[in-house]
């Protein structure tokens, strides 16, 4: 192949990577004031500047461009995430702060992703429902293993684990859900929010420093 070749190859698949950046774009867009199973694909091809027909070269169905939609909001959460609980030296305390505050900053920068996900949690497309219970499920999963290595509770069982995560993650779900939706958007209310779910957080450790272990 010639450098002229490489180089035609290389701009087309450049070119590609914009459209489809560009409809991903102009979903939120459009997410941002309706629901998902009523987005419009004339729109959404318009928007663009291609034909309603071209959407198909980039996403075989309007699904699987849910799908990345879904997959794009919880990728950078979840490596964030991950960062904070793998740094073994924090405190309960610490670590409470540190993970509220990379969630609330991610908010901020992606707010139009996790509307489109506190939306669609309880949407009427059943596979994005479903890809969005996986990514809850796997968040859950991950905490488990974490503080399966916590002394205080290394003797709990897998049952008494999953429930202590599924609390965690519920706080954070229904928090994130508060955060963005506009009223947030007031300095206020915002800092509020966070409050509060710093506080609920850490109340959740506490009962569990006094739970009792479920029987087998």
């Amino acid at each position: 192949m010639s450098s002229n070749e490489i180089v035609a190859n290389e701009s087309r698949q450049e070119r590609k990577e914009r459209t489809r950046r560009a409809i991903l774009d102009a979903a939120l867009d459009q997410l941002s004031h309706t629901s998902f199973d009523s987005i419009s694909l004339r729109q959404l091809a318009k928007a663009v500047g291609i034909v309603p027909t071209g959407f198909y070269r980039h996403f075989a169905t309007l699904d699987e461009l849910g799908l990345a939609l879904v997959e794009e909001s919880f990728g950078t959460l979840r490596d964030l995430i991950r960062e904070v609980r793998l740094d073994n030296d924090l405190v309960p305390d610490t670590l409470i702060d540190r993970s509220v505050d990379v969630l609330a900053e991610q908010l901020i920068e992606h707010t139009d992703h996790y509307r489109f996900i506190s939306r669609e949690r309880h949407g009427g497309s059943a596979v994005l429902r479903e890809a969005i219970r996986h990514e809850f499920t796997l968040f859950e999963r991950e905490l488990v293993t974490d503080l399966a290595r916590m002394p205080e509770i290394s003797h709990w069982g897998a049952r008494d684990l999953h429930v202590l995560a599924s609390l965690f993650v519920e706080v954070m779900v229904s928090a994130a859900s508060e955060l963005v939706s506009p009223s947030a958007d007031q300095p206020a209310v915002r800092r509020g929010l966070i409050d509060n779910l710093r506080n609920q957080a850490r109340m959740i450790v506490v009962g569990a420093a006094g739970w009792q272990p479920l029987k087998s």
